[in-house]
């Protein structure tokens, strides 16, 4: 599945979820699951806990932070080099 397919699987819509970026047809936030996958998570223990999602739908959540990755810069501490 392309990157384009895979982002046409994330909503955002002011009137669900405070606007946040959703799998659509879930109330299930991108953060939800990319903090799911960070913590160590695999895709089955995401669709085990979550069964209405698929892989397609983890995987459009890795797109989306790929993509705003791009844009958006999270301030990080400078590493003390050796």
């Amino acid at each position: 599945m392309k990157r384009d397919e895979l982002l046409q699987r994330i909503s955002i819509d002011p009137n669900i979820c405070f606007g946040k970026p959703c799998i659509r047809g879930h109330r299930i936030w991108v953060s939800l699951i990319l903090d799911f996958l960070a913590s160590g998570w695999t895709f089955e223990q995401i669709r085990e806990n979550y069964p209405g999602i698929e892989e397609a739908d983890i995987l459009a959540c890795i797109a989306y932070g790929a993509e705003m990755s791009r844009e958006r810069y999270v301030e990080l501490p400078v590493a003390n080099q050796p």
